[in-house]
């Protein structure tokens, strides 16, 4: 029954994607809005249901390599890192150079000459994208908000306005992918996310940068990810009206929810964007967030916390 439930699920988000419609649909990160990446028309409607300013471009999802040809120039060696981390289903955007001729939107780059490109690790969506092709799909919910990790997320996020949506479960890796520009001389980290910093400086051997000067992907923007109160990191100070979103078996008793009582960063990044939906629900005066190491997923742990903390 879930399999024919799943199937209809897949047929109906084709049909849609294919007459210029949009949708979400899930991956192992986070719920994504997708549209056919090559109609402009249906990218716009992205950009207006999110509220998103049009100078943040979007991933384009690809289920290979071969597919991402068509648009991405892709030499010998980024060929070898996209089969290194795709082929091992971890989840590595990566900033390429943009093909002089291509079918592309404009507004998937936001007219820029690169392009960003992952393969994401969820049988659904990649059943989705090998019938419709490259789909750009960013986060389903509102610009700045909380990520999605579930259907409800999604329904919450954009309540009578919310768009078909293929239910495929709770997110696995819960926190989006990391993004890595190979358009630069040396290898540059955009986003820190899926892919920690030292498993990607493992196998270039070698230290890599994690800043850029303009907005070249996704979640560059300062404030992001943001639930609908002040958050404030690193103390566990609660007063009247606060919750608290804690970390390691040190937390304290009245934390609301514990990210990963054992101290696994691991679970503490699939667990995020979850707890803070479910937080912001209790409608607190604040959440505070209790420190978390700066390391390995730790790294993006705290940089969706801090631009959740973020002002405009």
């Amino acid at each position: 029954m879930t399999e024919n439930k799943h199937a209809a699920e897949i047929d109906k988000a084709v049909q849609i994607l294919s007459h210029g419609g949009i949708c979400a649909i899930p991956t192992e990160t986070v719920y994504g809005l997708a549209a056919d990446a090559t109609n402009s028309e249906a990218v716009s409607k992205i950009y207006a249901l999110k509220n998103r300013p049009t100078f943040n471009p979007l991933i384009v999802h690809v289920t290979s390599i071969e597919q991402a040809t068509a648009f991405a120039e892709i030499s010998n060696d980024h060929q070898k890192v996209c089969t290194y981390f795709w082929e091992k289903q971890q989840p590595l955007t990566v900033v390429l150079p943009l093909r002089a001729k291509h079918a592309i939107s404009p507004l998937v780059t936001a007219g820029l000459k690169t392009i960003a490109i992952r393969k994401p690790n969820h049988p659904m969506a990649l059943d989705i994208i090998h019938k419709v092709g490259p789909i750009a799909a960013p986060s389903a919910n509102q610009s700045t908000h909380i990520s999605p990790t579930s259907a409800e997320h999604v329904r919450k996020s954009f309540g009578k306005n919310s768009p078909y949506i293929v239910d495929g479960g709770p997110c696995t890796v819960g926190l989006e992918s990391t993004i890595l520009d190979l358009t630069t001389t040396e290898p540059c980290i955009l986003r820190a996310g899926g892919v920690t910093k030292e498993t990607l400086e493992a196998y270039f051997k070698c230290p890599l940068n994690t800043t850029s000067a303009t907005i070249k992907a996704p979640g560059m923007m300062k404030k992001h990810y943001s639930p609908g109160c002040p958050v404030i990191l690193n103390t566990e100070a609660v007063t009247p009206g606060d919750v608290l979103l804690g970390f390691g078996p040190t937390t304290p008793d009245y934390a609301s929810i514990n990210l990963s009582p054992t101290g696994n960063l691991i679970e503490a990044a699939t667990n995020l964007f979850d707890a803070l939906h479910t937080l912001e629900s209790m409608n607190p005066k604040r959440i505070l967030i209790s420190p978390i190491p700066m390391i390995g997923l730790g790294l993006a742990i705290n940089d969706r916390i801090a631009r959740a903390a973020a002002h405009d």
